[in-house]
């Protein structure tokens, strides 16, 4: 089985990514002996995967993965963007969450949210793979799975939101999947 390195330690990432690329070991940072931080300081999804990744890549020099993404809420102008990690204060779900339903001050927003997939090759070459879903924005946290935003993010084909979606609906259709589809579908043309 091959081996790729995903540029993370976040366990519900790397659960996710796991159970899309099943033909791949996939290893954690931990799993690497990686324990530093890598300043997210780019201004779009792309930069700041291809950051990830490519850091990952020199310090193990085996072919992998870095994941940034984010929620895009259209009446906040695209907030919070690729700051969705760390946008309140204390850069915890509930707070961030509370900060854009505060900005909203009542109202719904259509919103997206987007995933970037870097990869970087064995020769130390980088792609990008992004993924997209659409949704709104509700004022009320709904369902118990799912982390980040996903209780207020609302997919109107399902009428739920992520967090009411169990695991293998959300895998379906997240934005991550999206982006990981085009990734997999890419490594199967090589």
């Amino acid at each position: 089985m091959k081996e790729l390195v995903l540029a993370s330690n976040n366990l519900h990432k790397i659960e996710e990514i796991r159970s899309i690329l099943t033909d791949y070991k996939i290893l954690s940072l931990n799993d690497i002996g990686f324990n530093f931080e890598i300043d997210e300081d780019q201004d779009t999804f792309e930069g700041n995967a291809e950051k990830k990744a490519y850091t990952i890549y020199k310090y193990c020099n085996k072919p992998t993965i870095a994941d940034d993404s984010g929620l895009c809420v259209d009446k906040l102008s695209g907030e919070p963007g690729v700051y969705s990690a760390r946008y309140s204060s204390t850069g915890k779900d509930y707070d961030n969450i509370q900060k854009v339903l505060k900005k909203l001050n009542g109202e719904e927003s259509t919103a997206r949210f987007i995933s970037v997939i870097s990869y970087v090759n064995e020769n130390g070459e980088v792609f990008n793979f992004r993924g997209e879903i659409e949704g709104k924005i509700i004022n009320e946290l709904r369902g118990n799975n799912g982390f980040g935003y996903d209780p207020i993010f609302y997919v109107e084909d399902y009428k739920k939101t992520f967090a009411e979606l169990t695991s293998e609906e959300k895998n379906k259709i997240s934005h991550r999947n999206r982006a990981l589809q085009k990734f997999y579908d890419y490594l199967k043309e090589i």
